[in-house]
């Protein structure tokens, strides 16, 4: 289940009857408008490789015609120490508890051959949540595909944004999206496994889902959705949590501003499709949202 894509990566990245297969080789750009006011959805992912260093014309001219860009978290406006600061509350165990503690001994084991095979000693996470270690397994296979949150799309909107003065609105603190990994801490042990299952195929899926958002071919995102989220207990709850409940809150937040004023939203593509995906629930409330070509 690629988790960095669930959230925002993390991770990762659409699609149903509503969005026909388009022969369009670039990433998927919407319009939303209504009462004459036009804004823009555009799906992203929050990590890349070198290739999709630069942002497409269409990304550019409409970001240019928008008032103020949304993105999910900015983080190019937290420091390291801050970040490092405000994050640790949140990734180190309670007192007296360890992650050997908090998992089973089968998970635990799966997860020391894991690091043992990269020479990685699992000791030095004792005193860290599980979902930091699942986070740590999927940046170590990001990095080793090739990819880096340095050619992330979303980190390129707002250096682009910043760079015209635009004004970048937050939909999300840090601490509301340290807190999603926490809600899904009950299921610490599925989430590992099911973590460890997917580094199995890593190199070829992510390549796949990368090069299918590249193409804004939809209809394979959708296959993609599906089987990050599955009908597992925790796939459930993950879906819940990561995508279901913060798009709610998000077009609650964002309808009455996208009434007044244009805005360039960018979010995690995954967050786009489905019945309670935000083209969706725009669209029951209102707003007209097409496809750009």
């Amino acid at each position: 289940m690629p988790h960095f894509i669930r959230l925002t990566h993390l991770m990762g990245v659409l699609f149903i009857a509503l969005f026909s297969q388009l022969a369009i080789a670039q990433p998927a750009l919407w319009s939303v408008e209504k009462n004459g006011v036009t804004s823009y959805l555009f799906g992203t992912v929050h990590v890349g490789d070198s290739k999709m260093h630069g942002l497409d014309n269409r990304i550019k001219t409409a970001i240019a015609n928008s008032q103020t860009v949304v993105v999910e978290l900015n983080t190019q406006a937290i420091g390291a120490l801050e970040l490092q600061r405000r994050t640790l509350p949140f990734m180190l165990q309670k007192q007296g508890r360890t992650l050997k503690t908090s998992l089973s001994a089968e998970t635990y084991q799966k997860v020391q051959r894991y690091f043992s095979e990269r020479q990685i000693d699992i000791t030095l996470f004792n005193n860290y949540q599980p979902w930091f270690v699942m986070l740590t397994i999927l940046q170590l296979e990001y990095q080793k595909a090739g990819f880096s949150e340095e050619f992330g799309i979303d980190k390129q909107v707002i250096e682009y944004a910043a760079g015209l003065n635009k004004p970048i609105m937050e939909l999300e603190s840090l601490e509301q999206q340290l807190a999603l990994f926490s809600a899904l801490g009950i299921q610490s042990d599925a989430m590992l496994l099911d973590t460890l299952k997917q580094v199995e195929d890593f190199d070829s899926y992510f390549t796949r889902m990368i090069n299918a958002w590249k193409n804004g071919d939809y209809q394979q995102l959708d296959v993609f959705y599906k089987l990050s989220f599955d009908d597992s207990k925790y796939g459930q709850q993950a879906e819940q949590v990561m995508l279901i409940e913060r798009n709610n809150h998000w077009v609650t937040t964002l309808t009455p501003k996208l009434t007044n004023s244009s805005h360039f939203i960018a979010v995690g593509a995954l967050h786009l499709p489905q019945q309670h995906g935000l083209i969706k629930q725009l669209q029951a409330r209102g707003f007209k949202v097409e496809r750009l070509k």
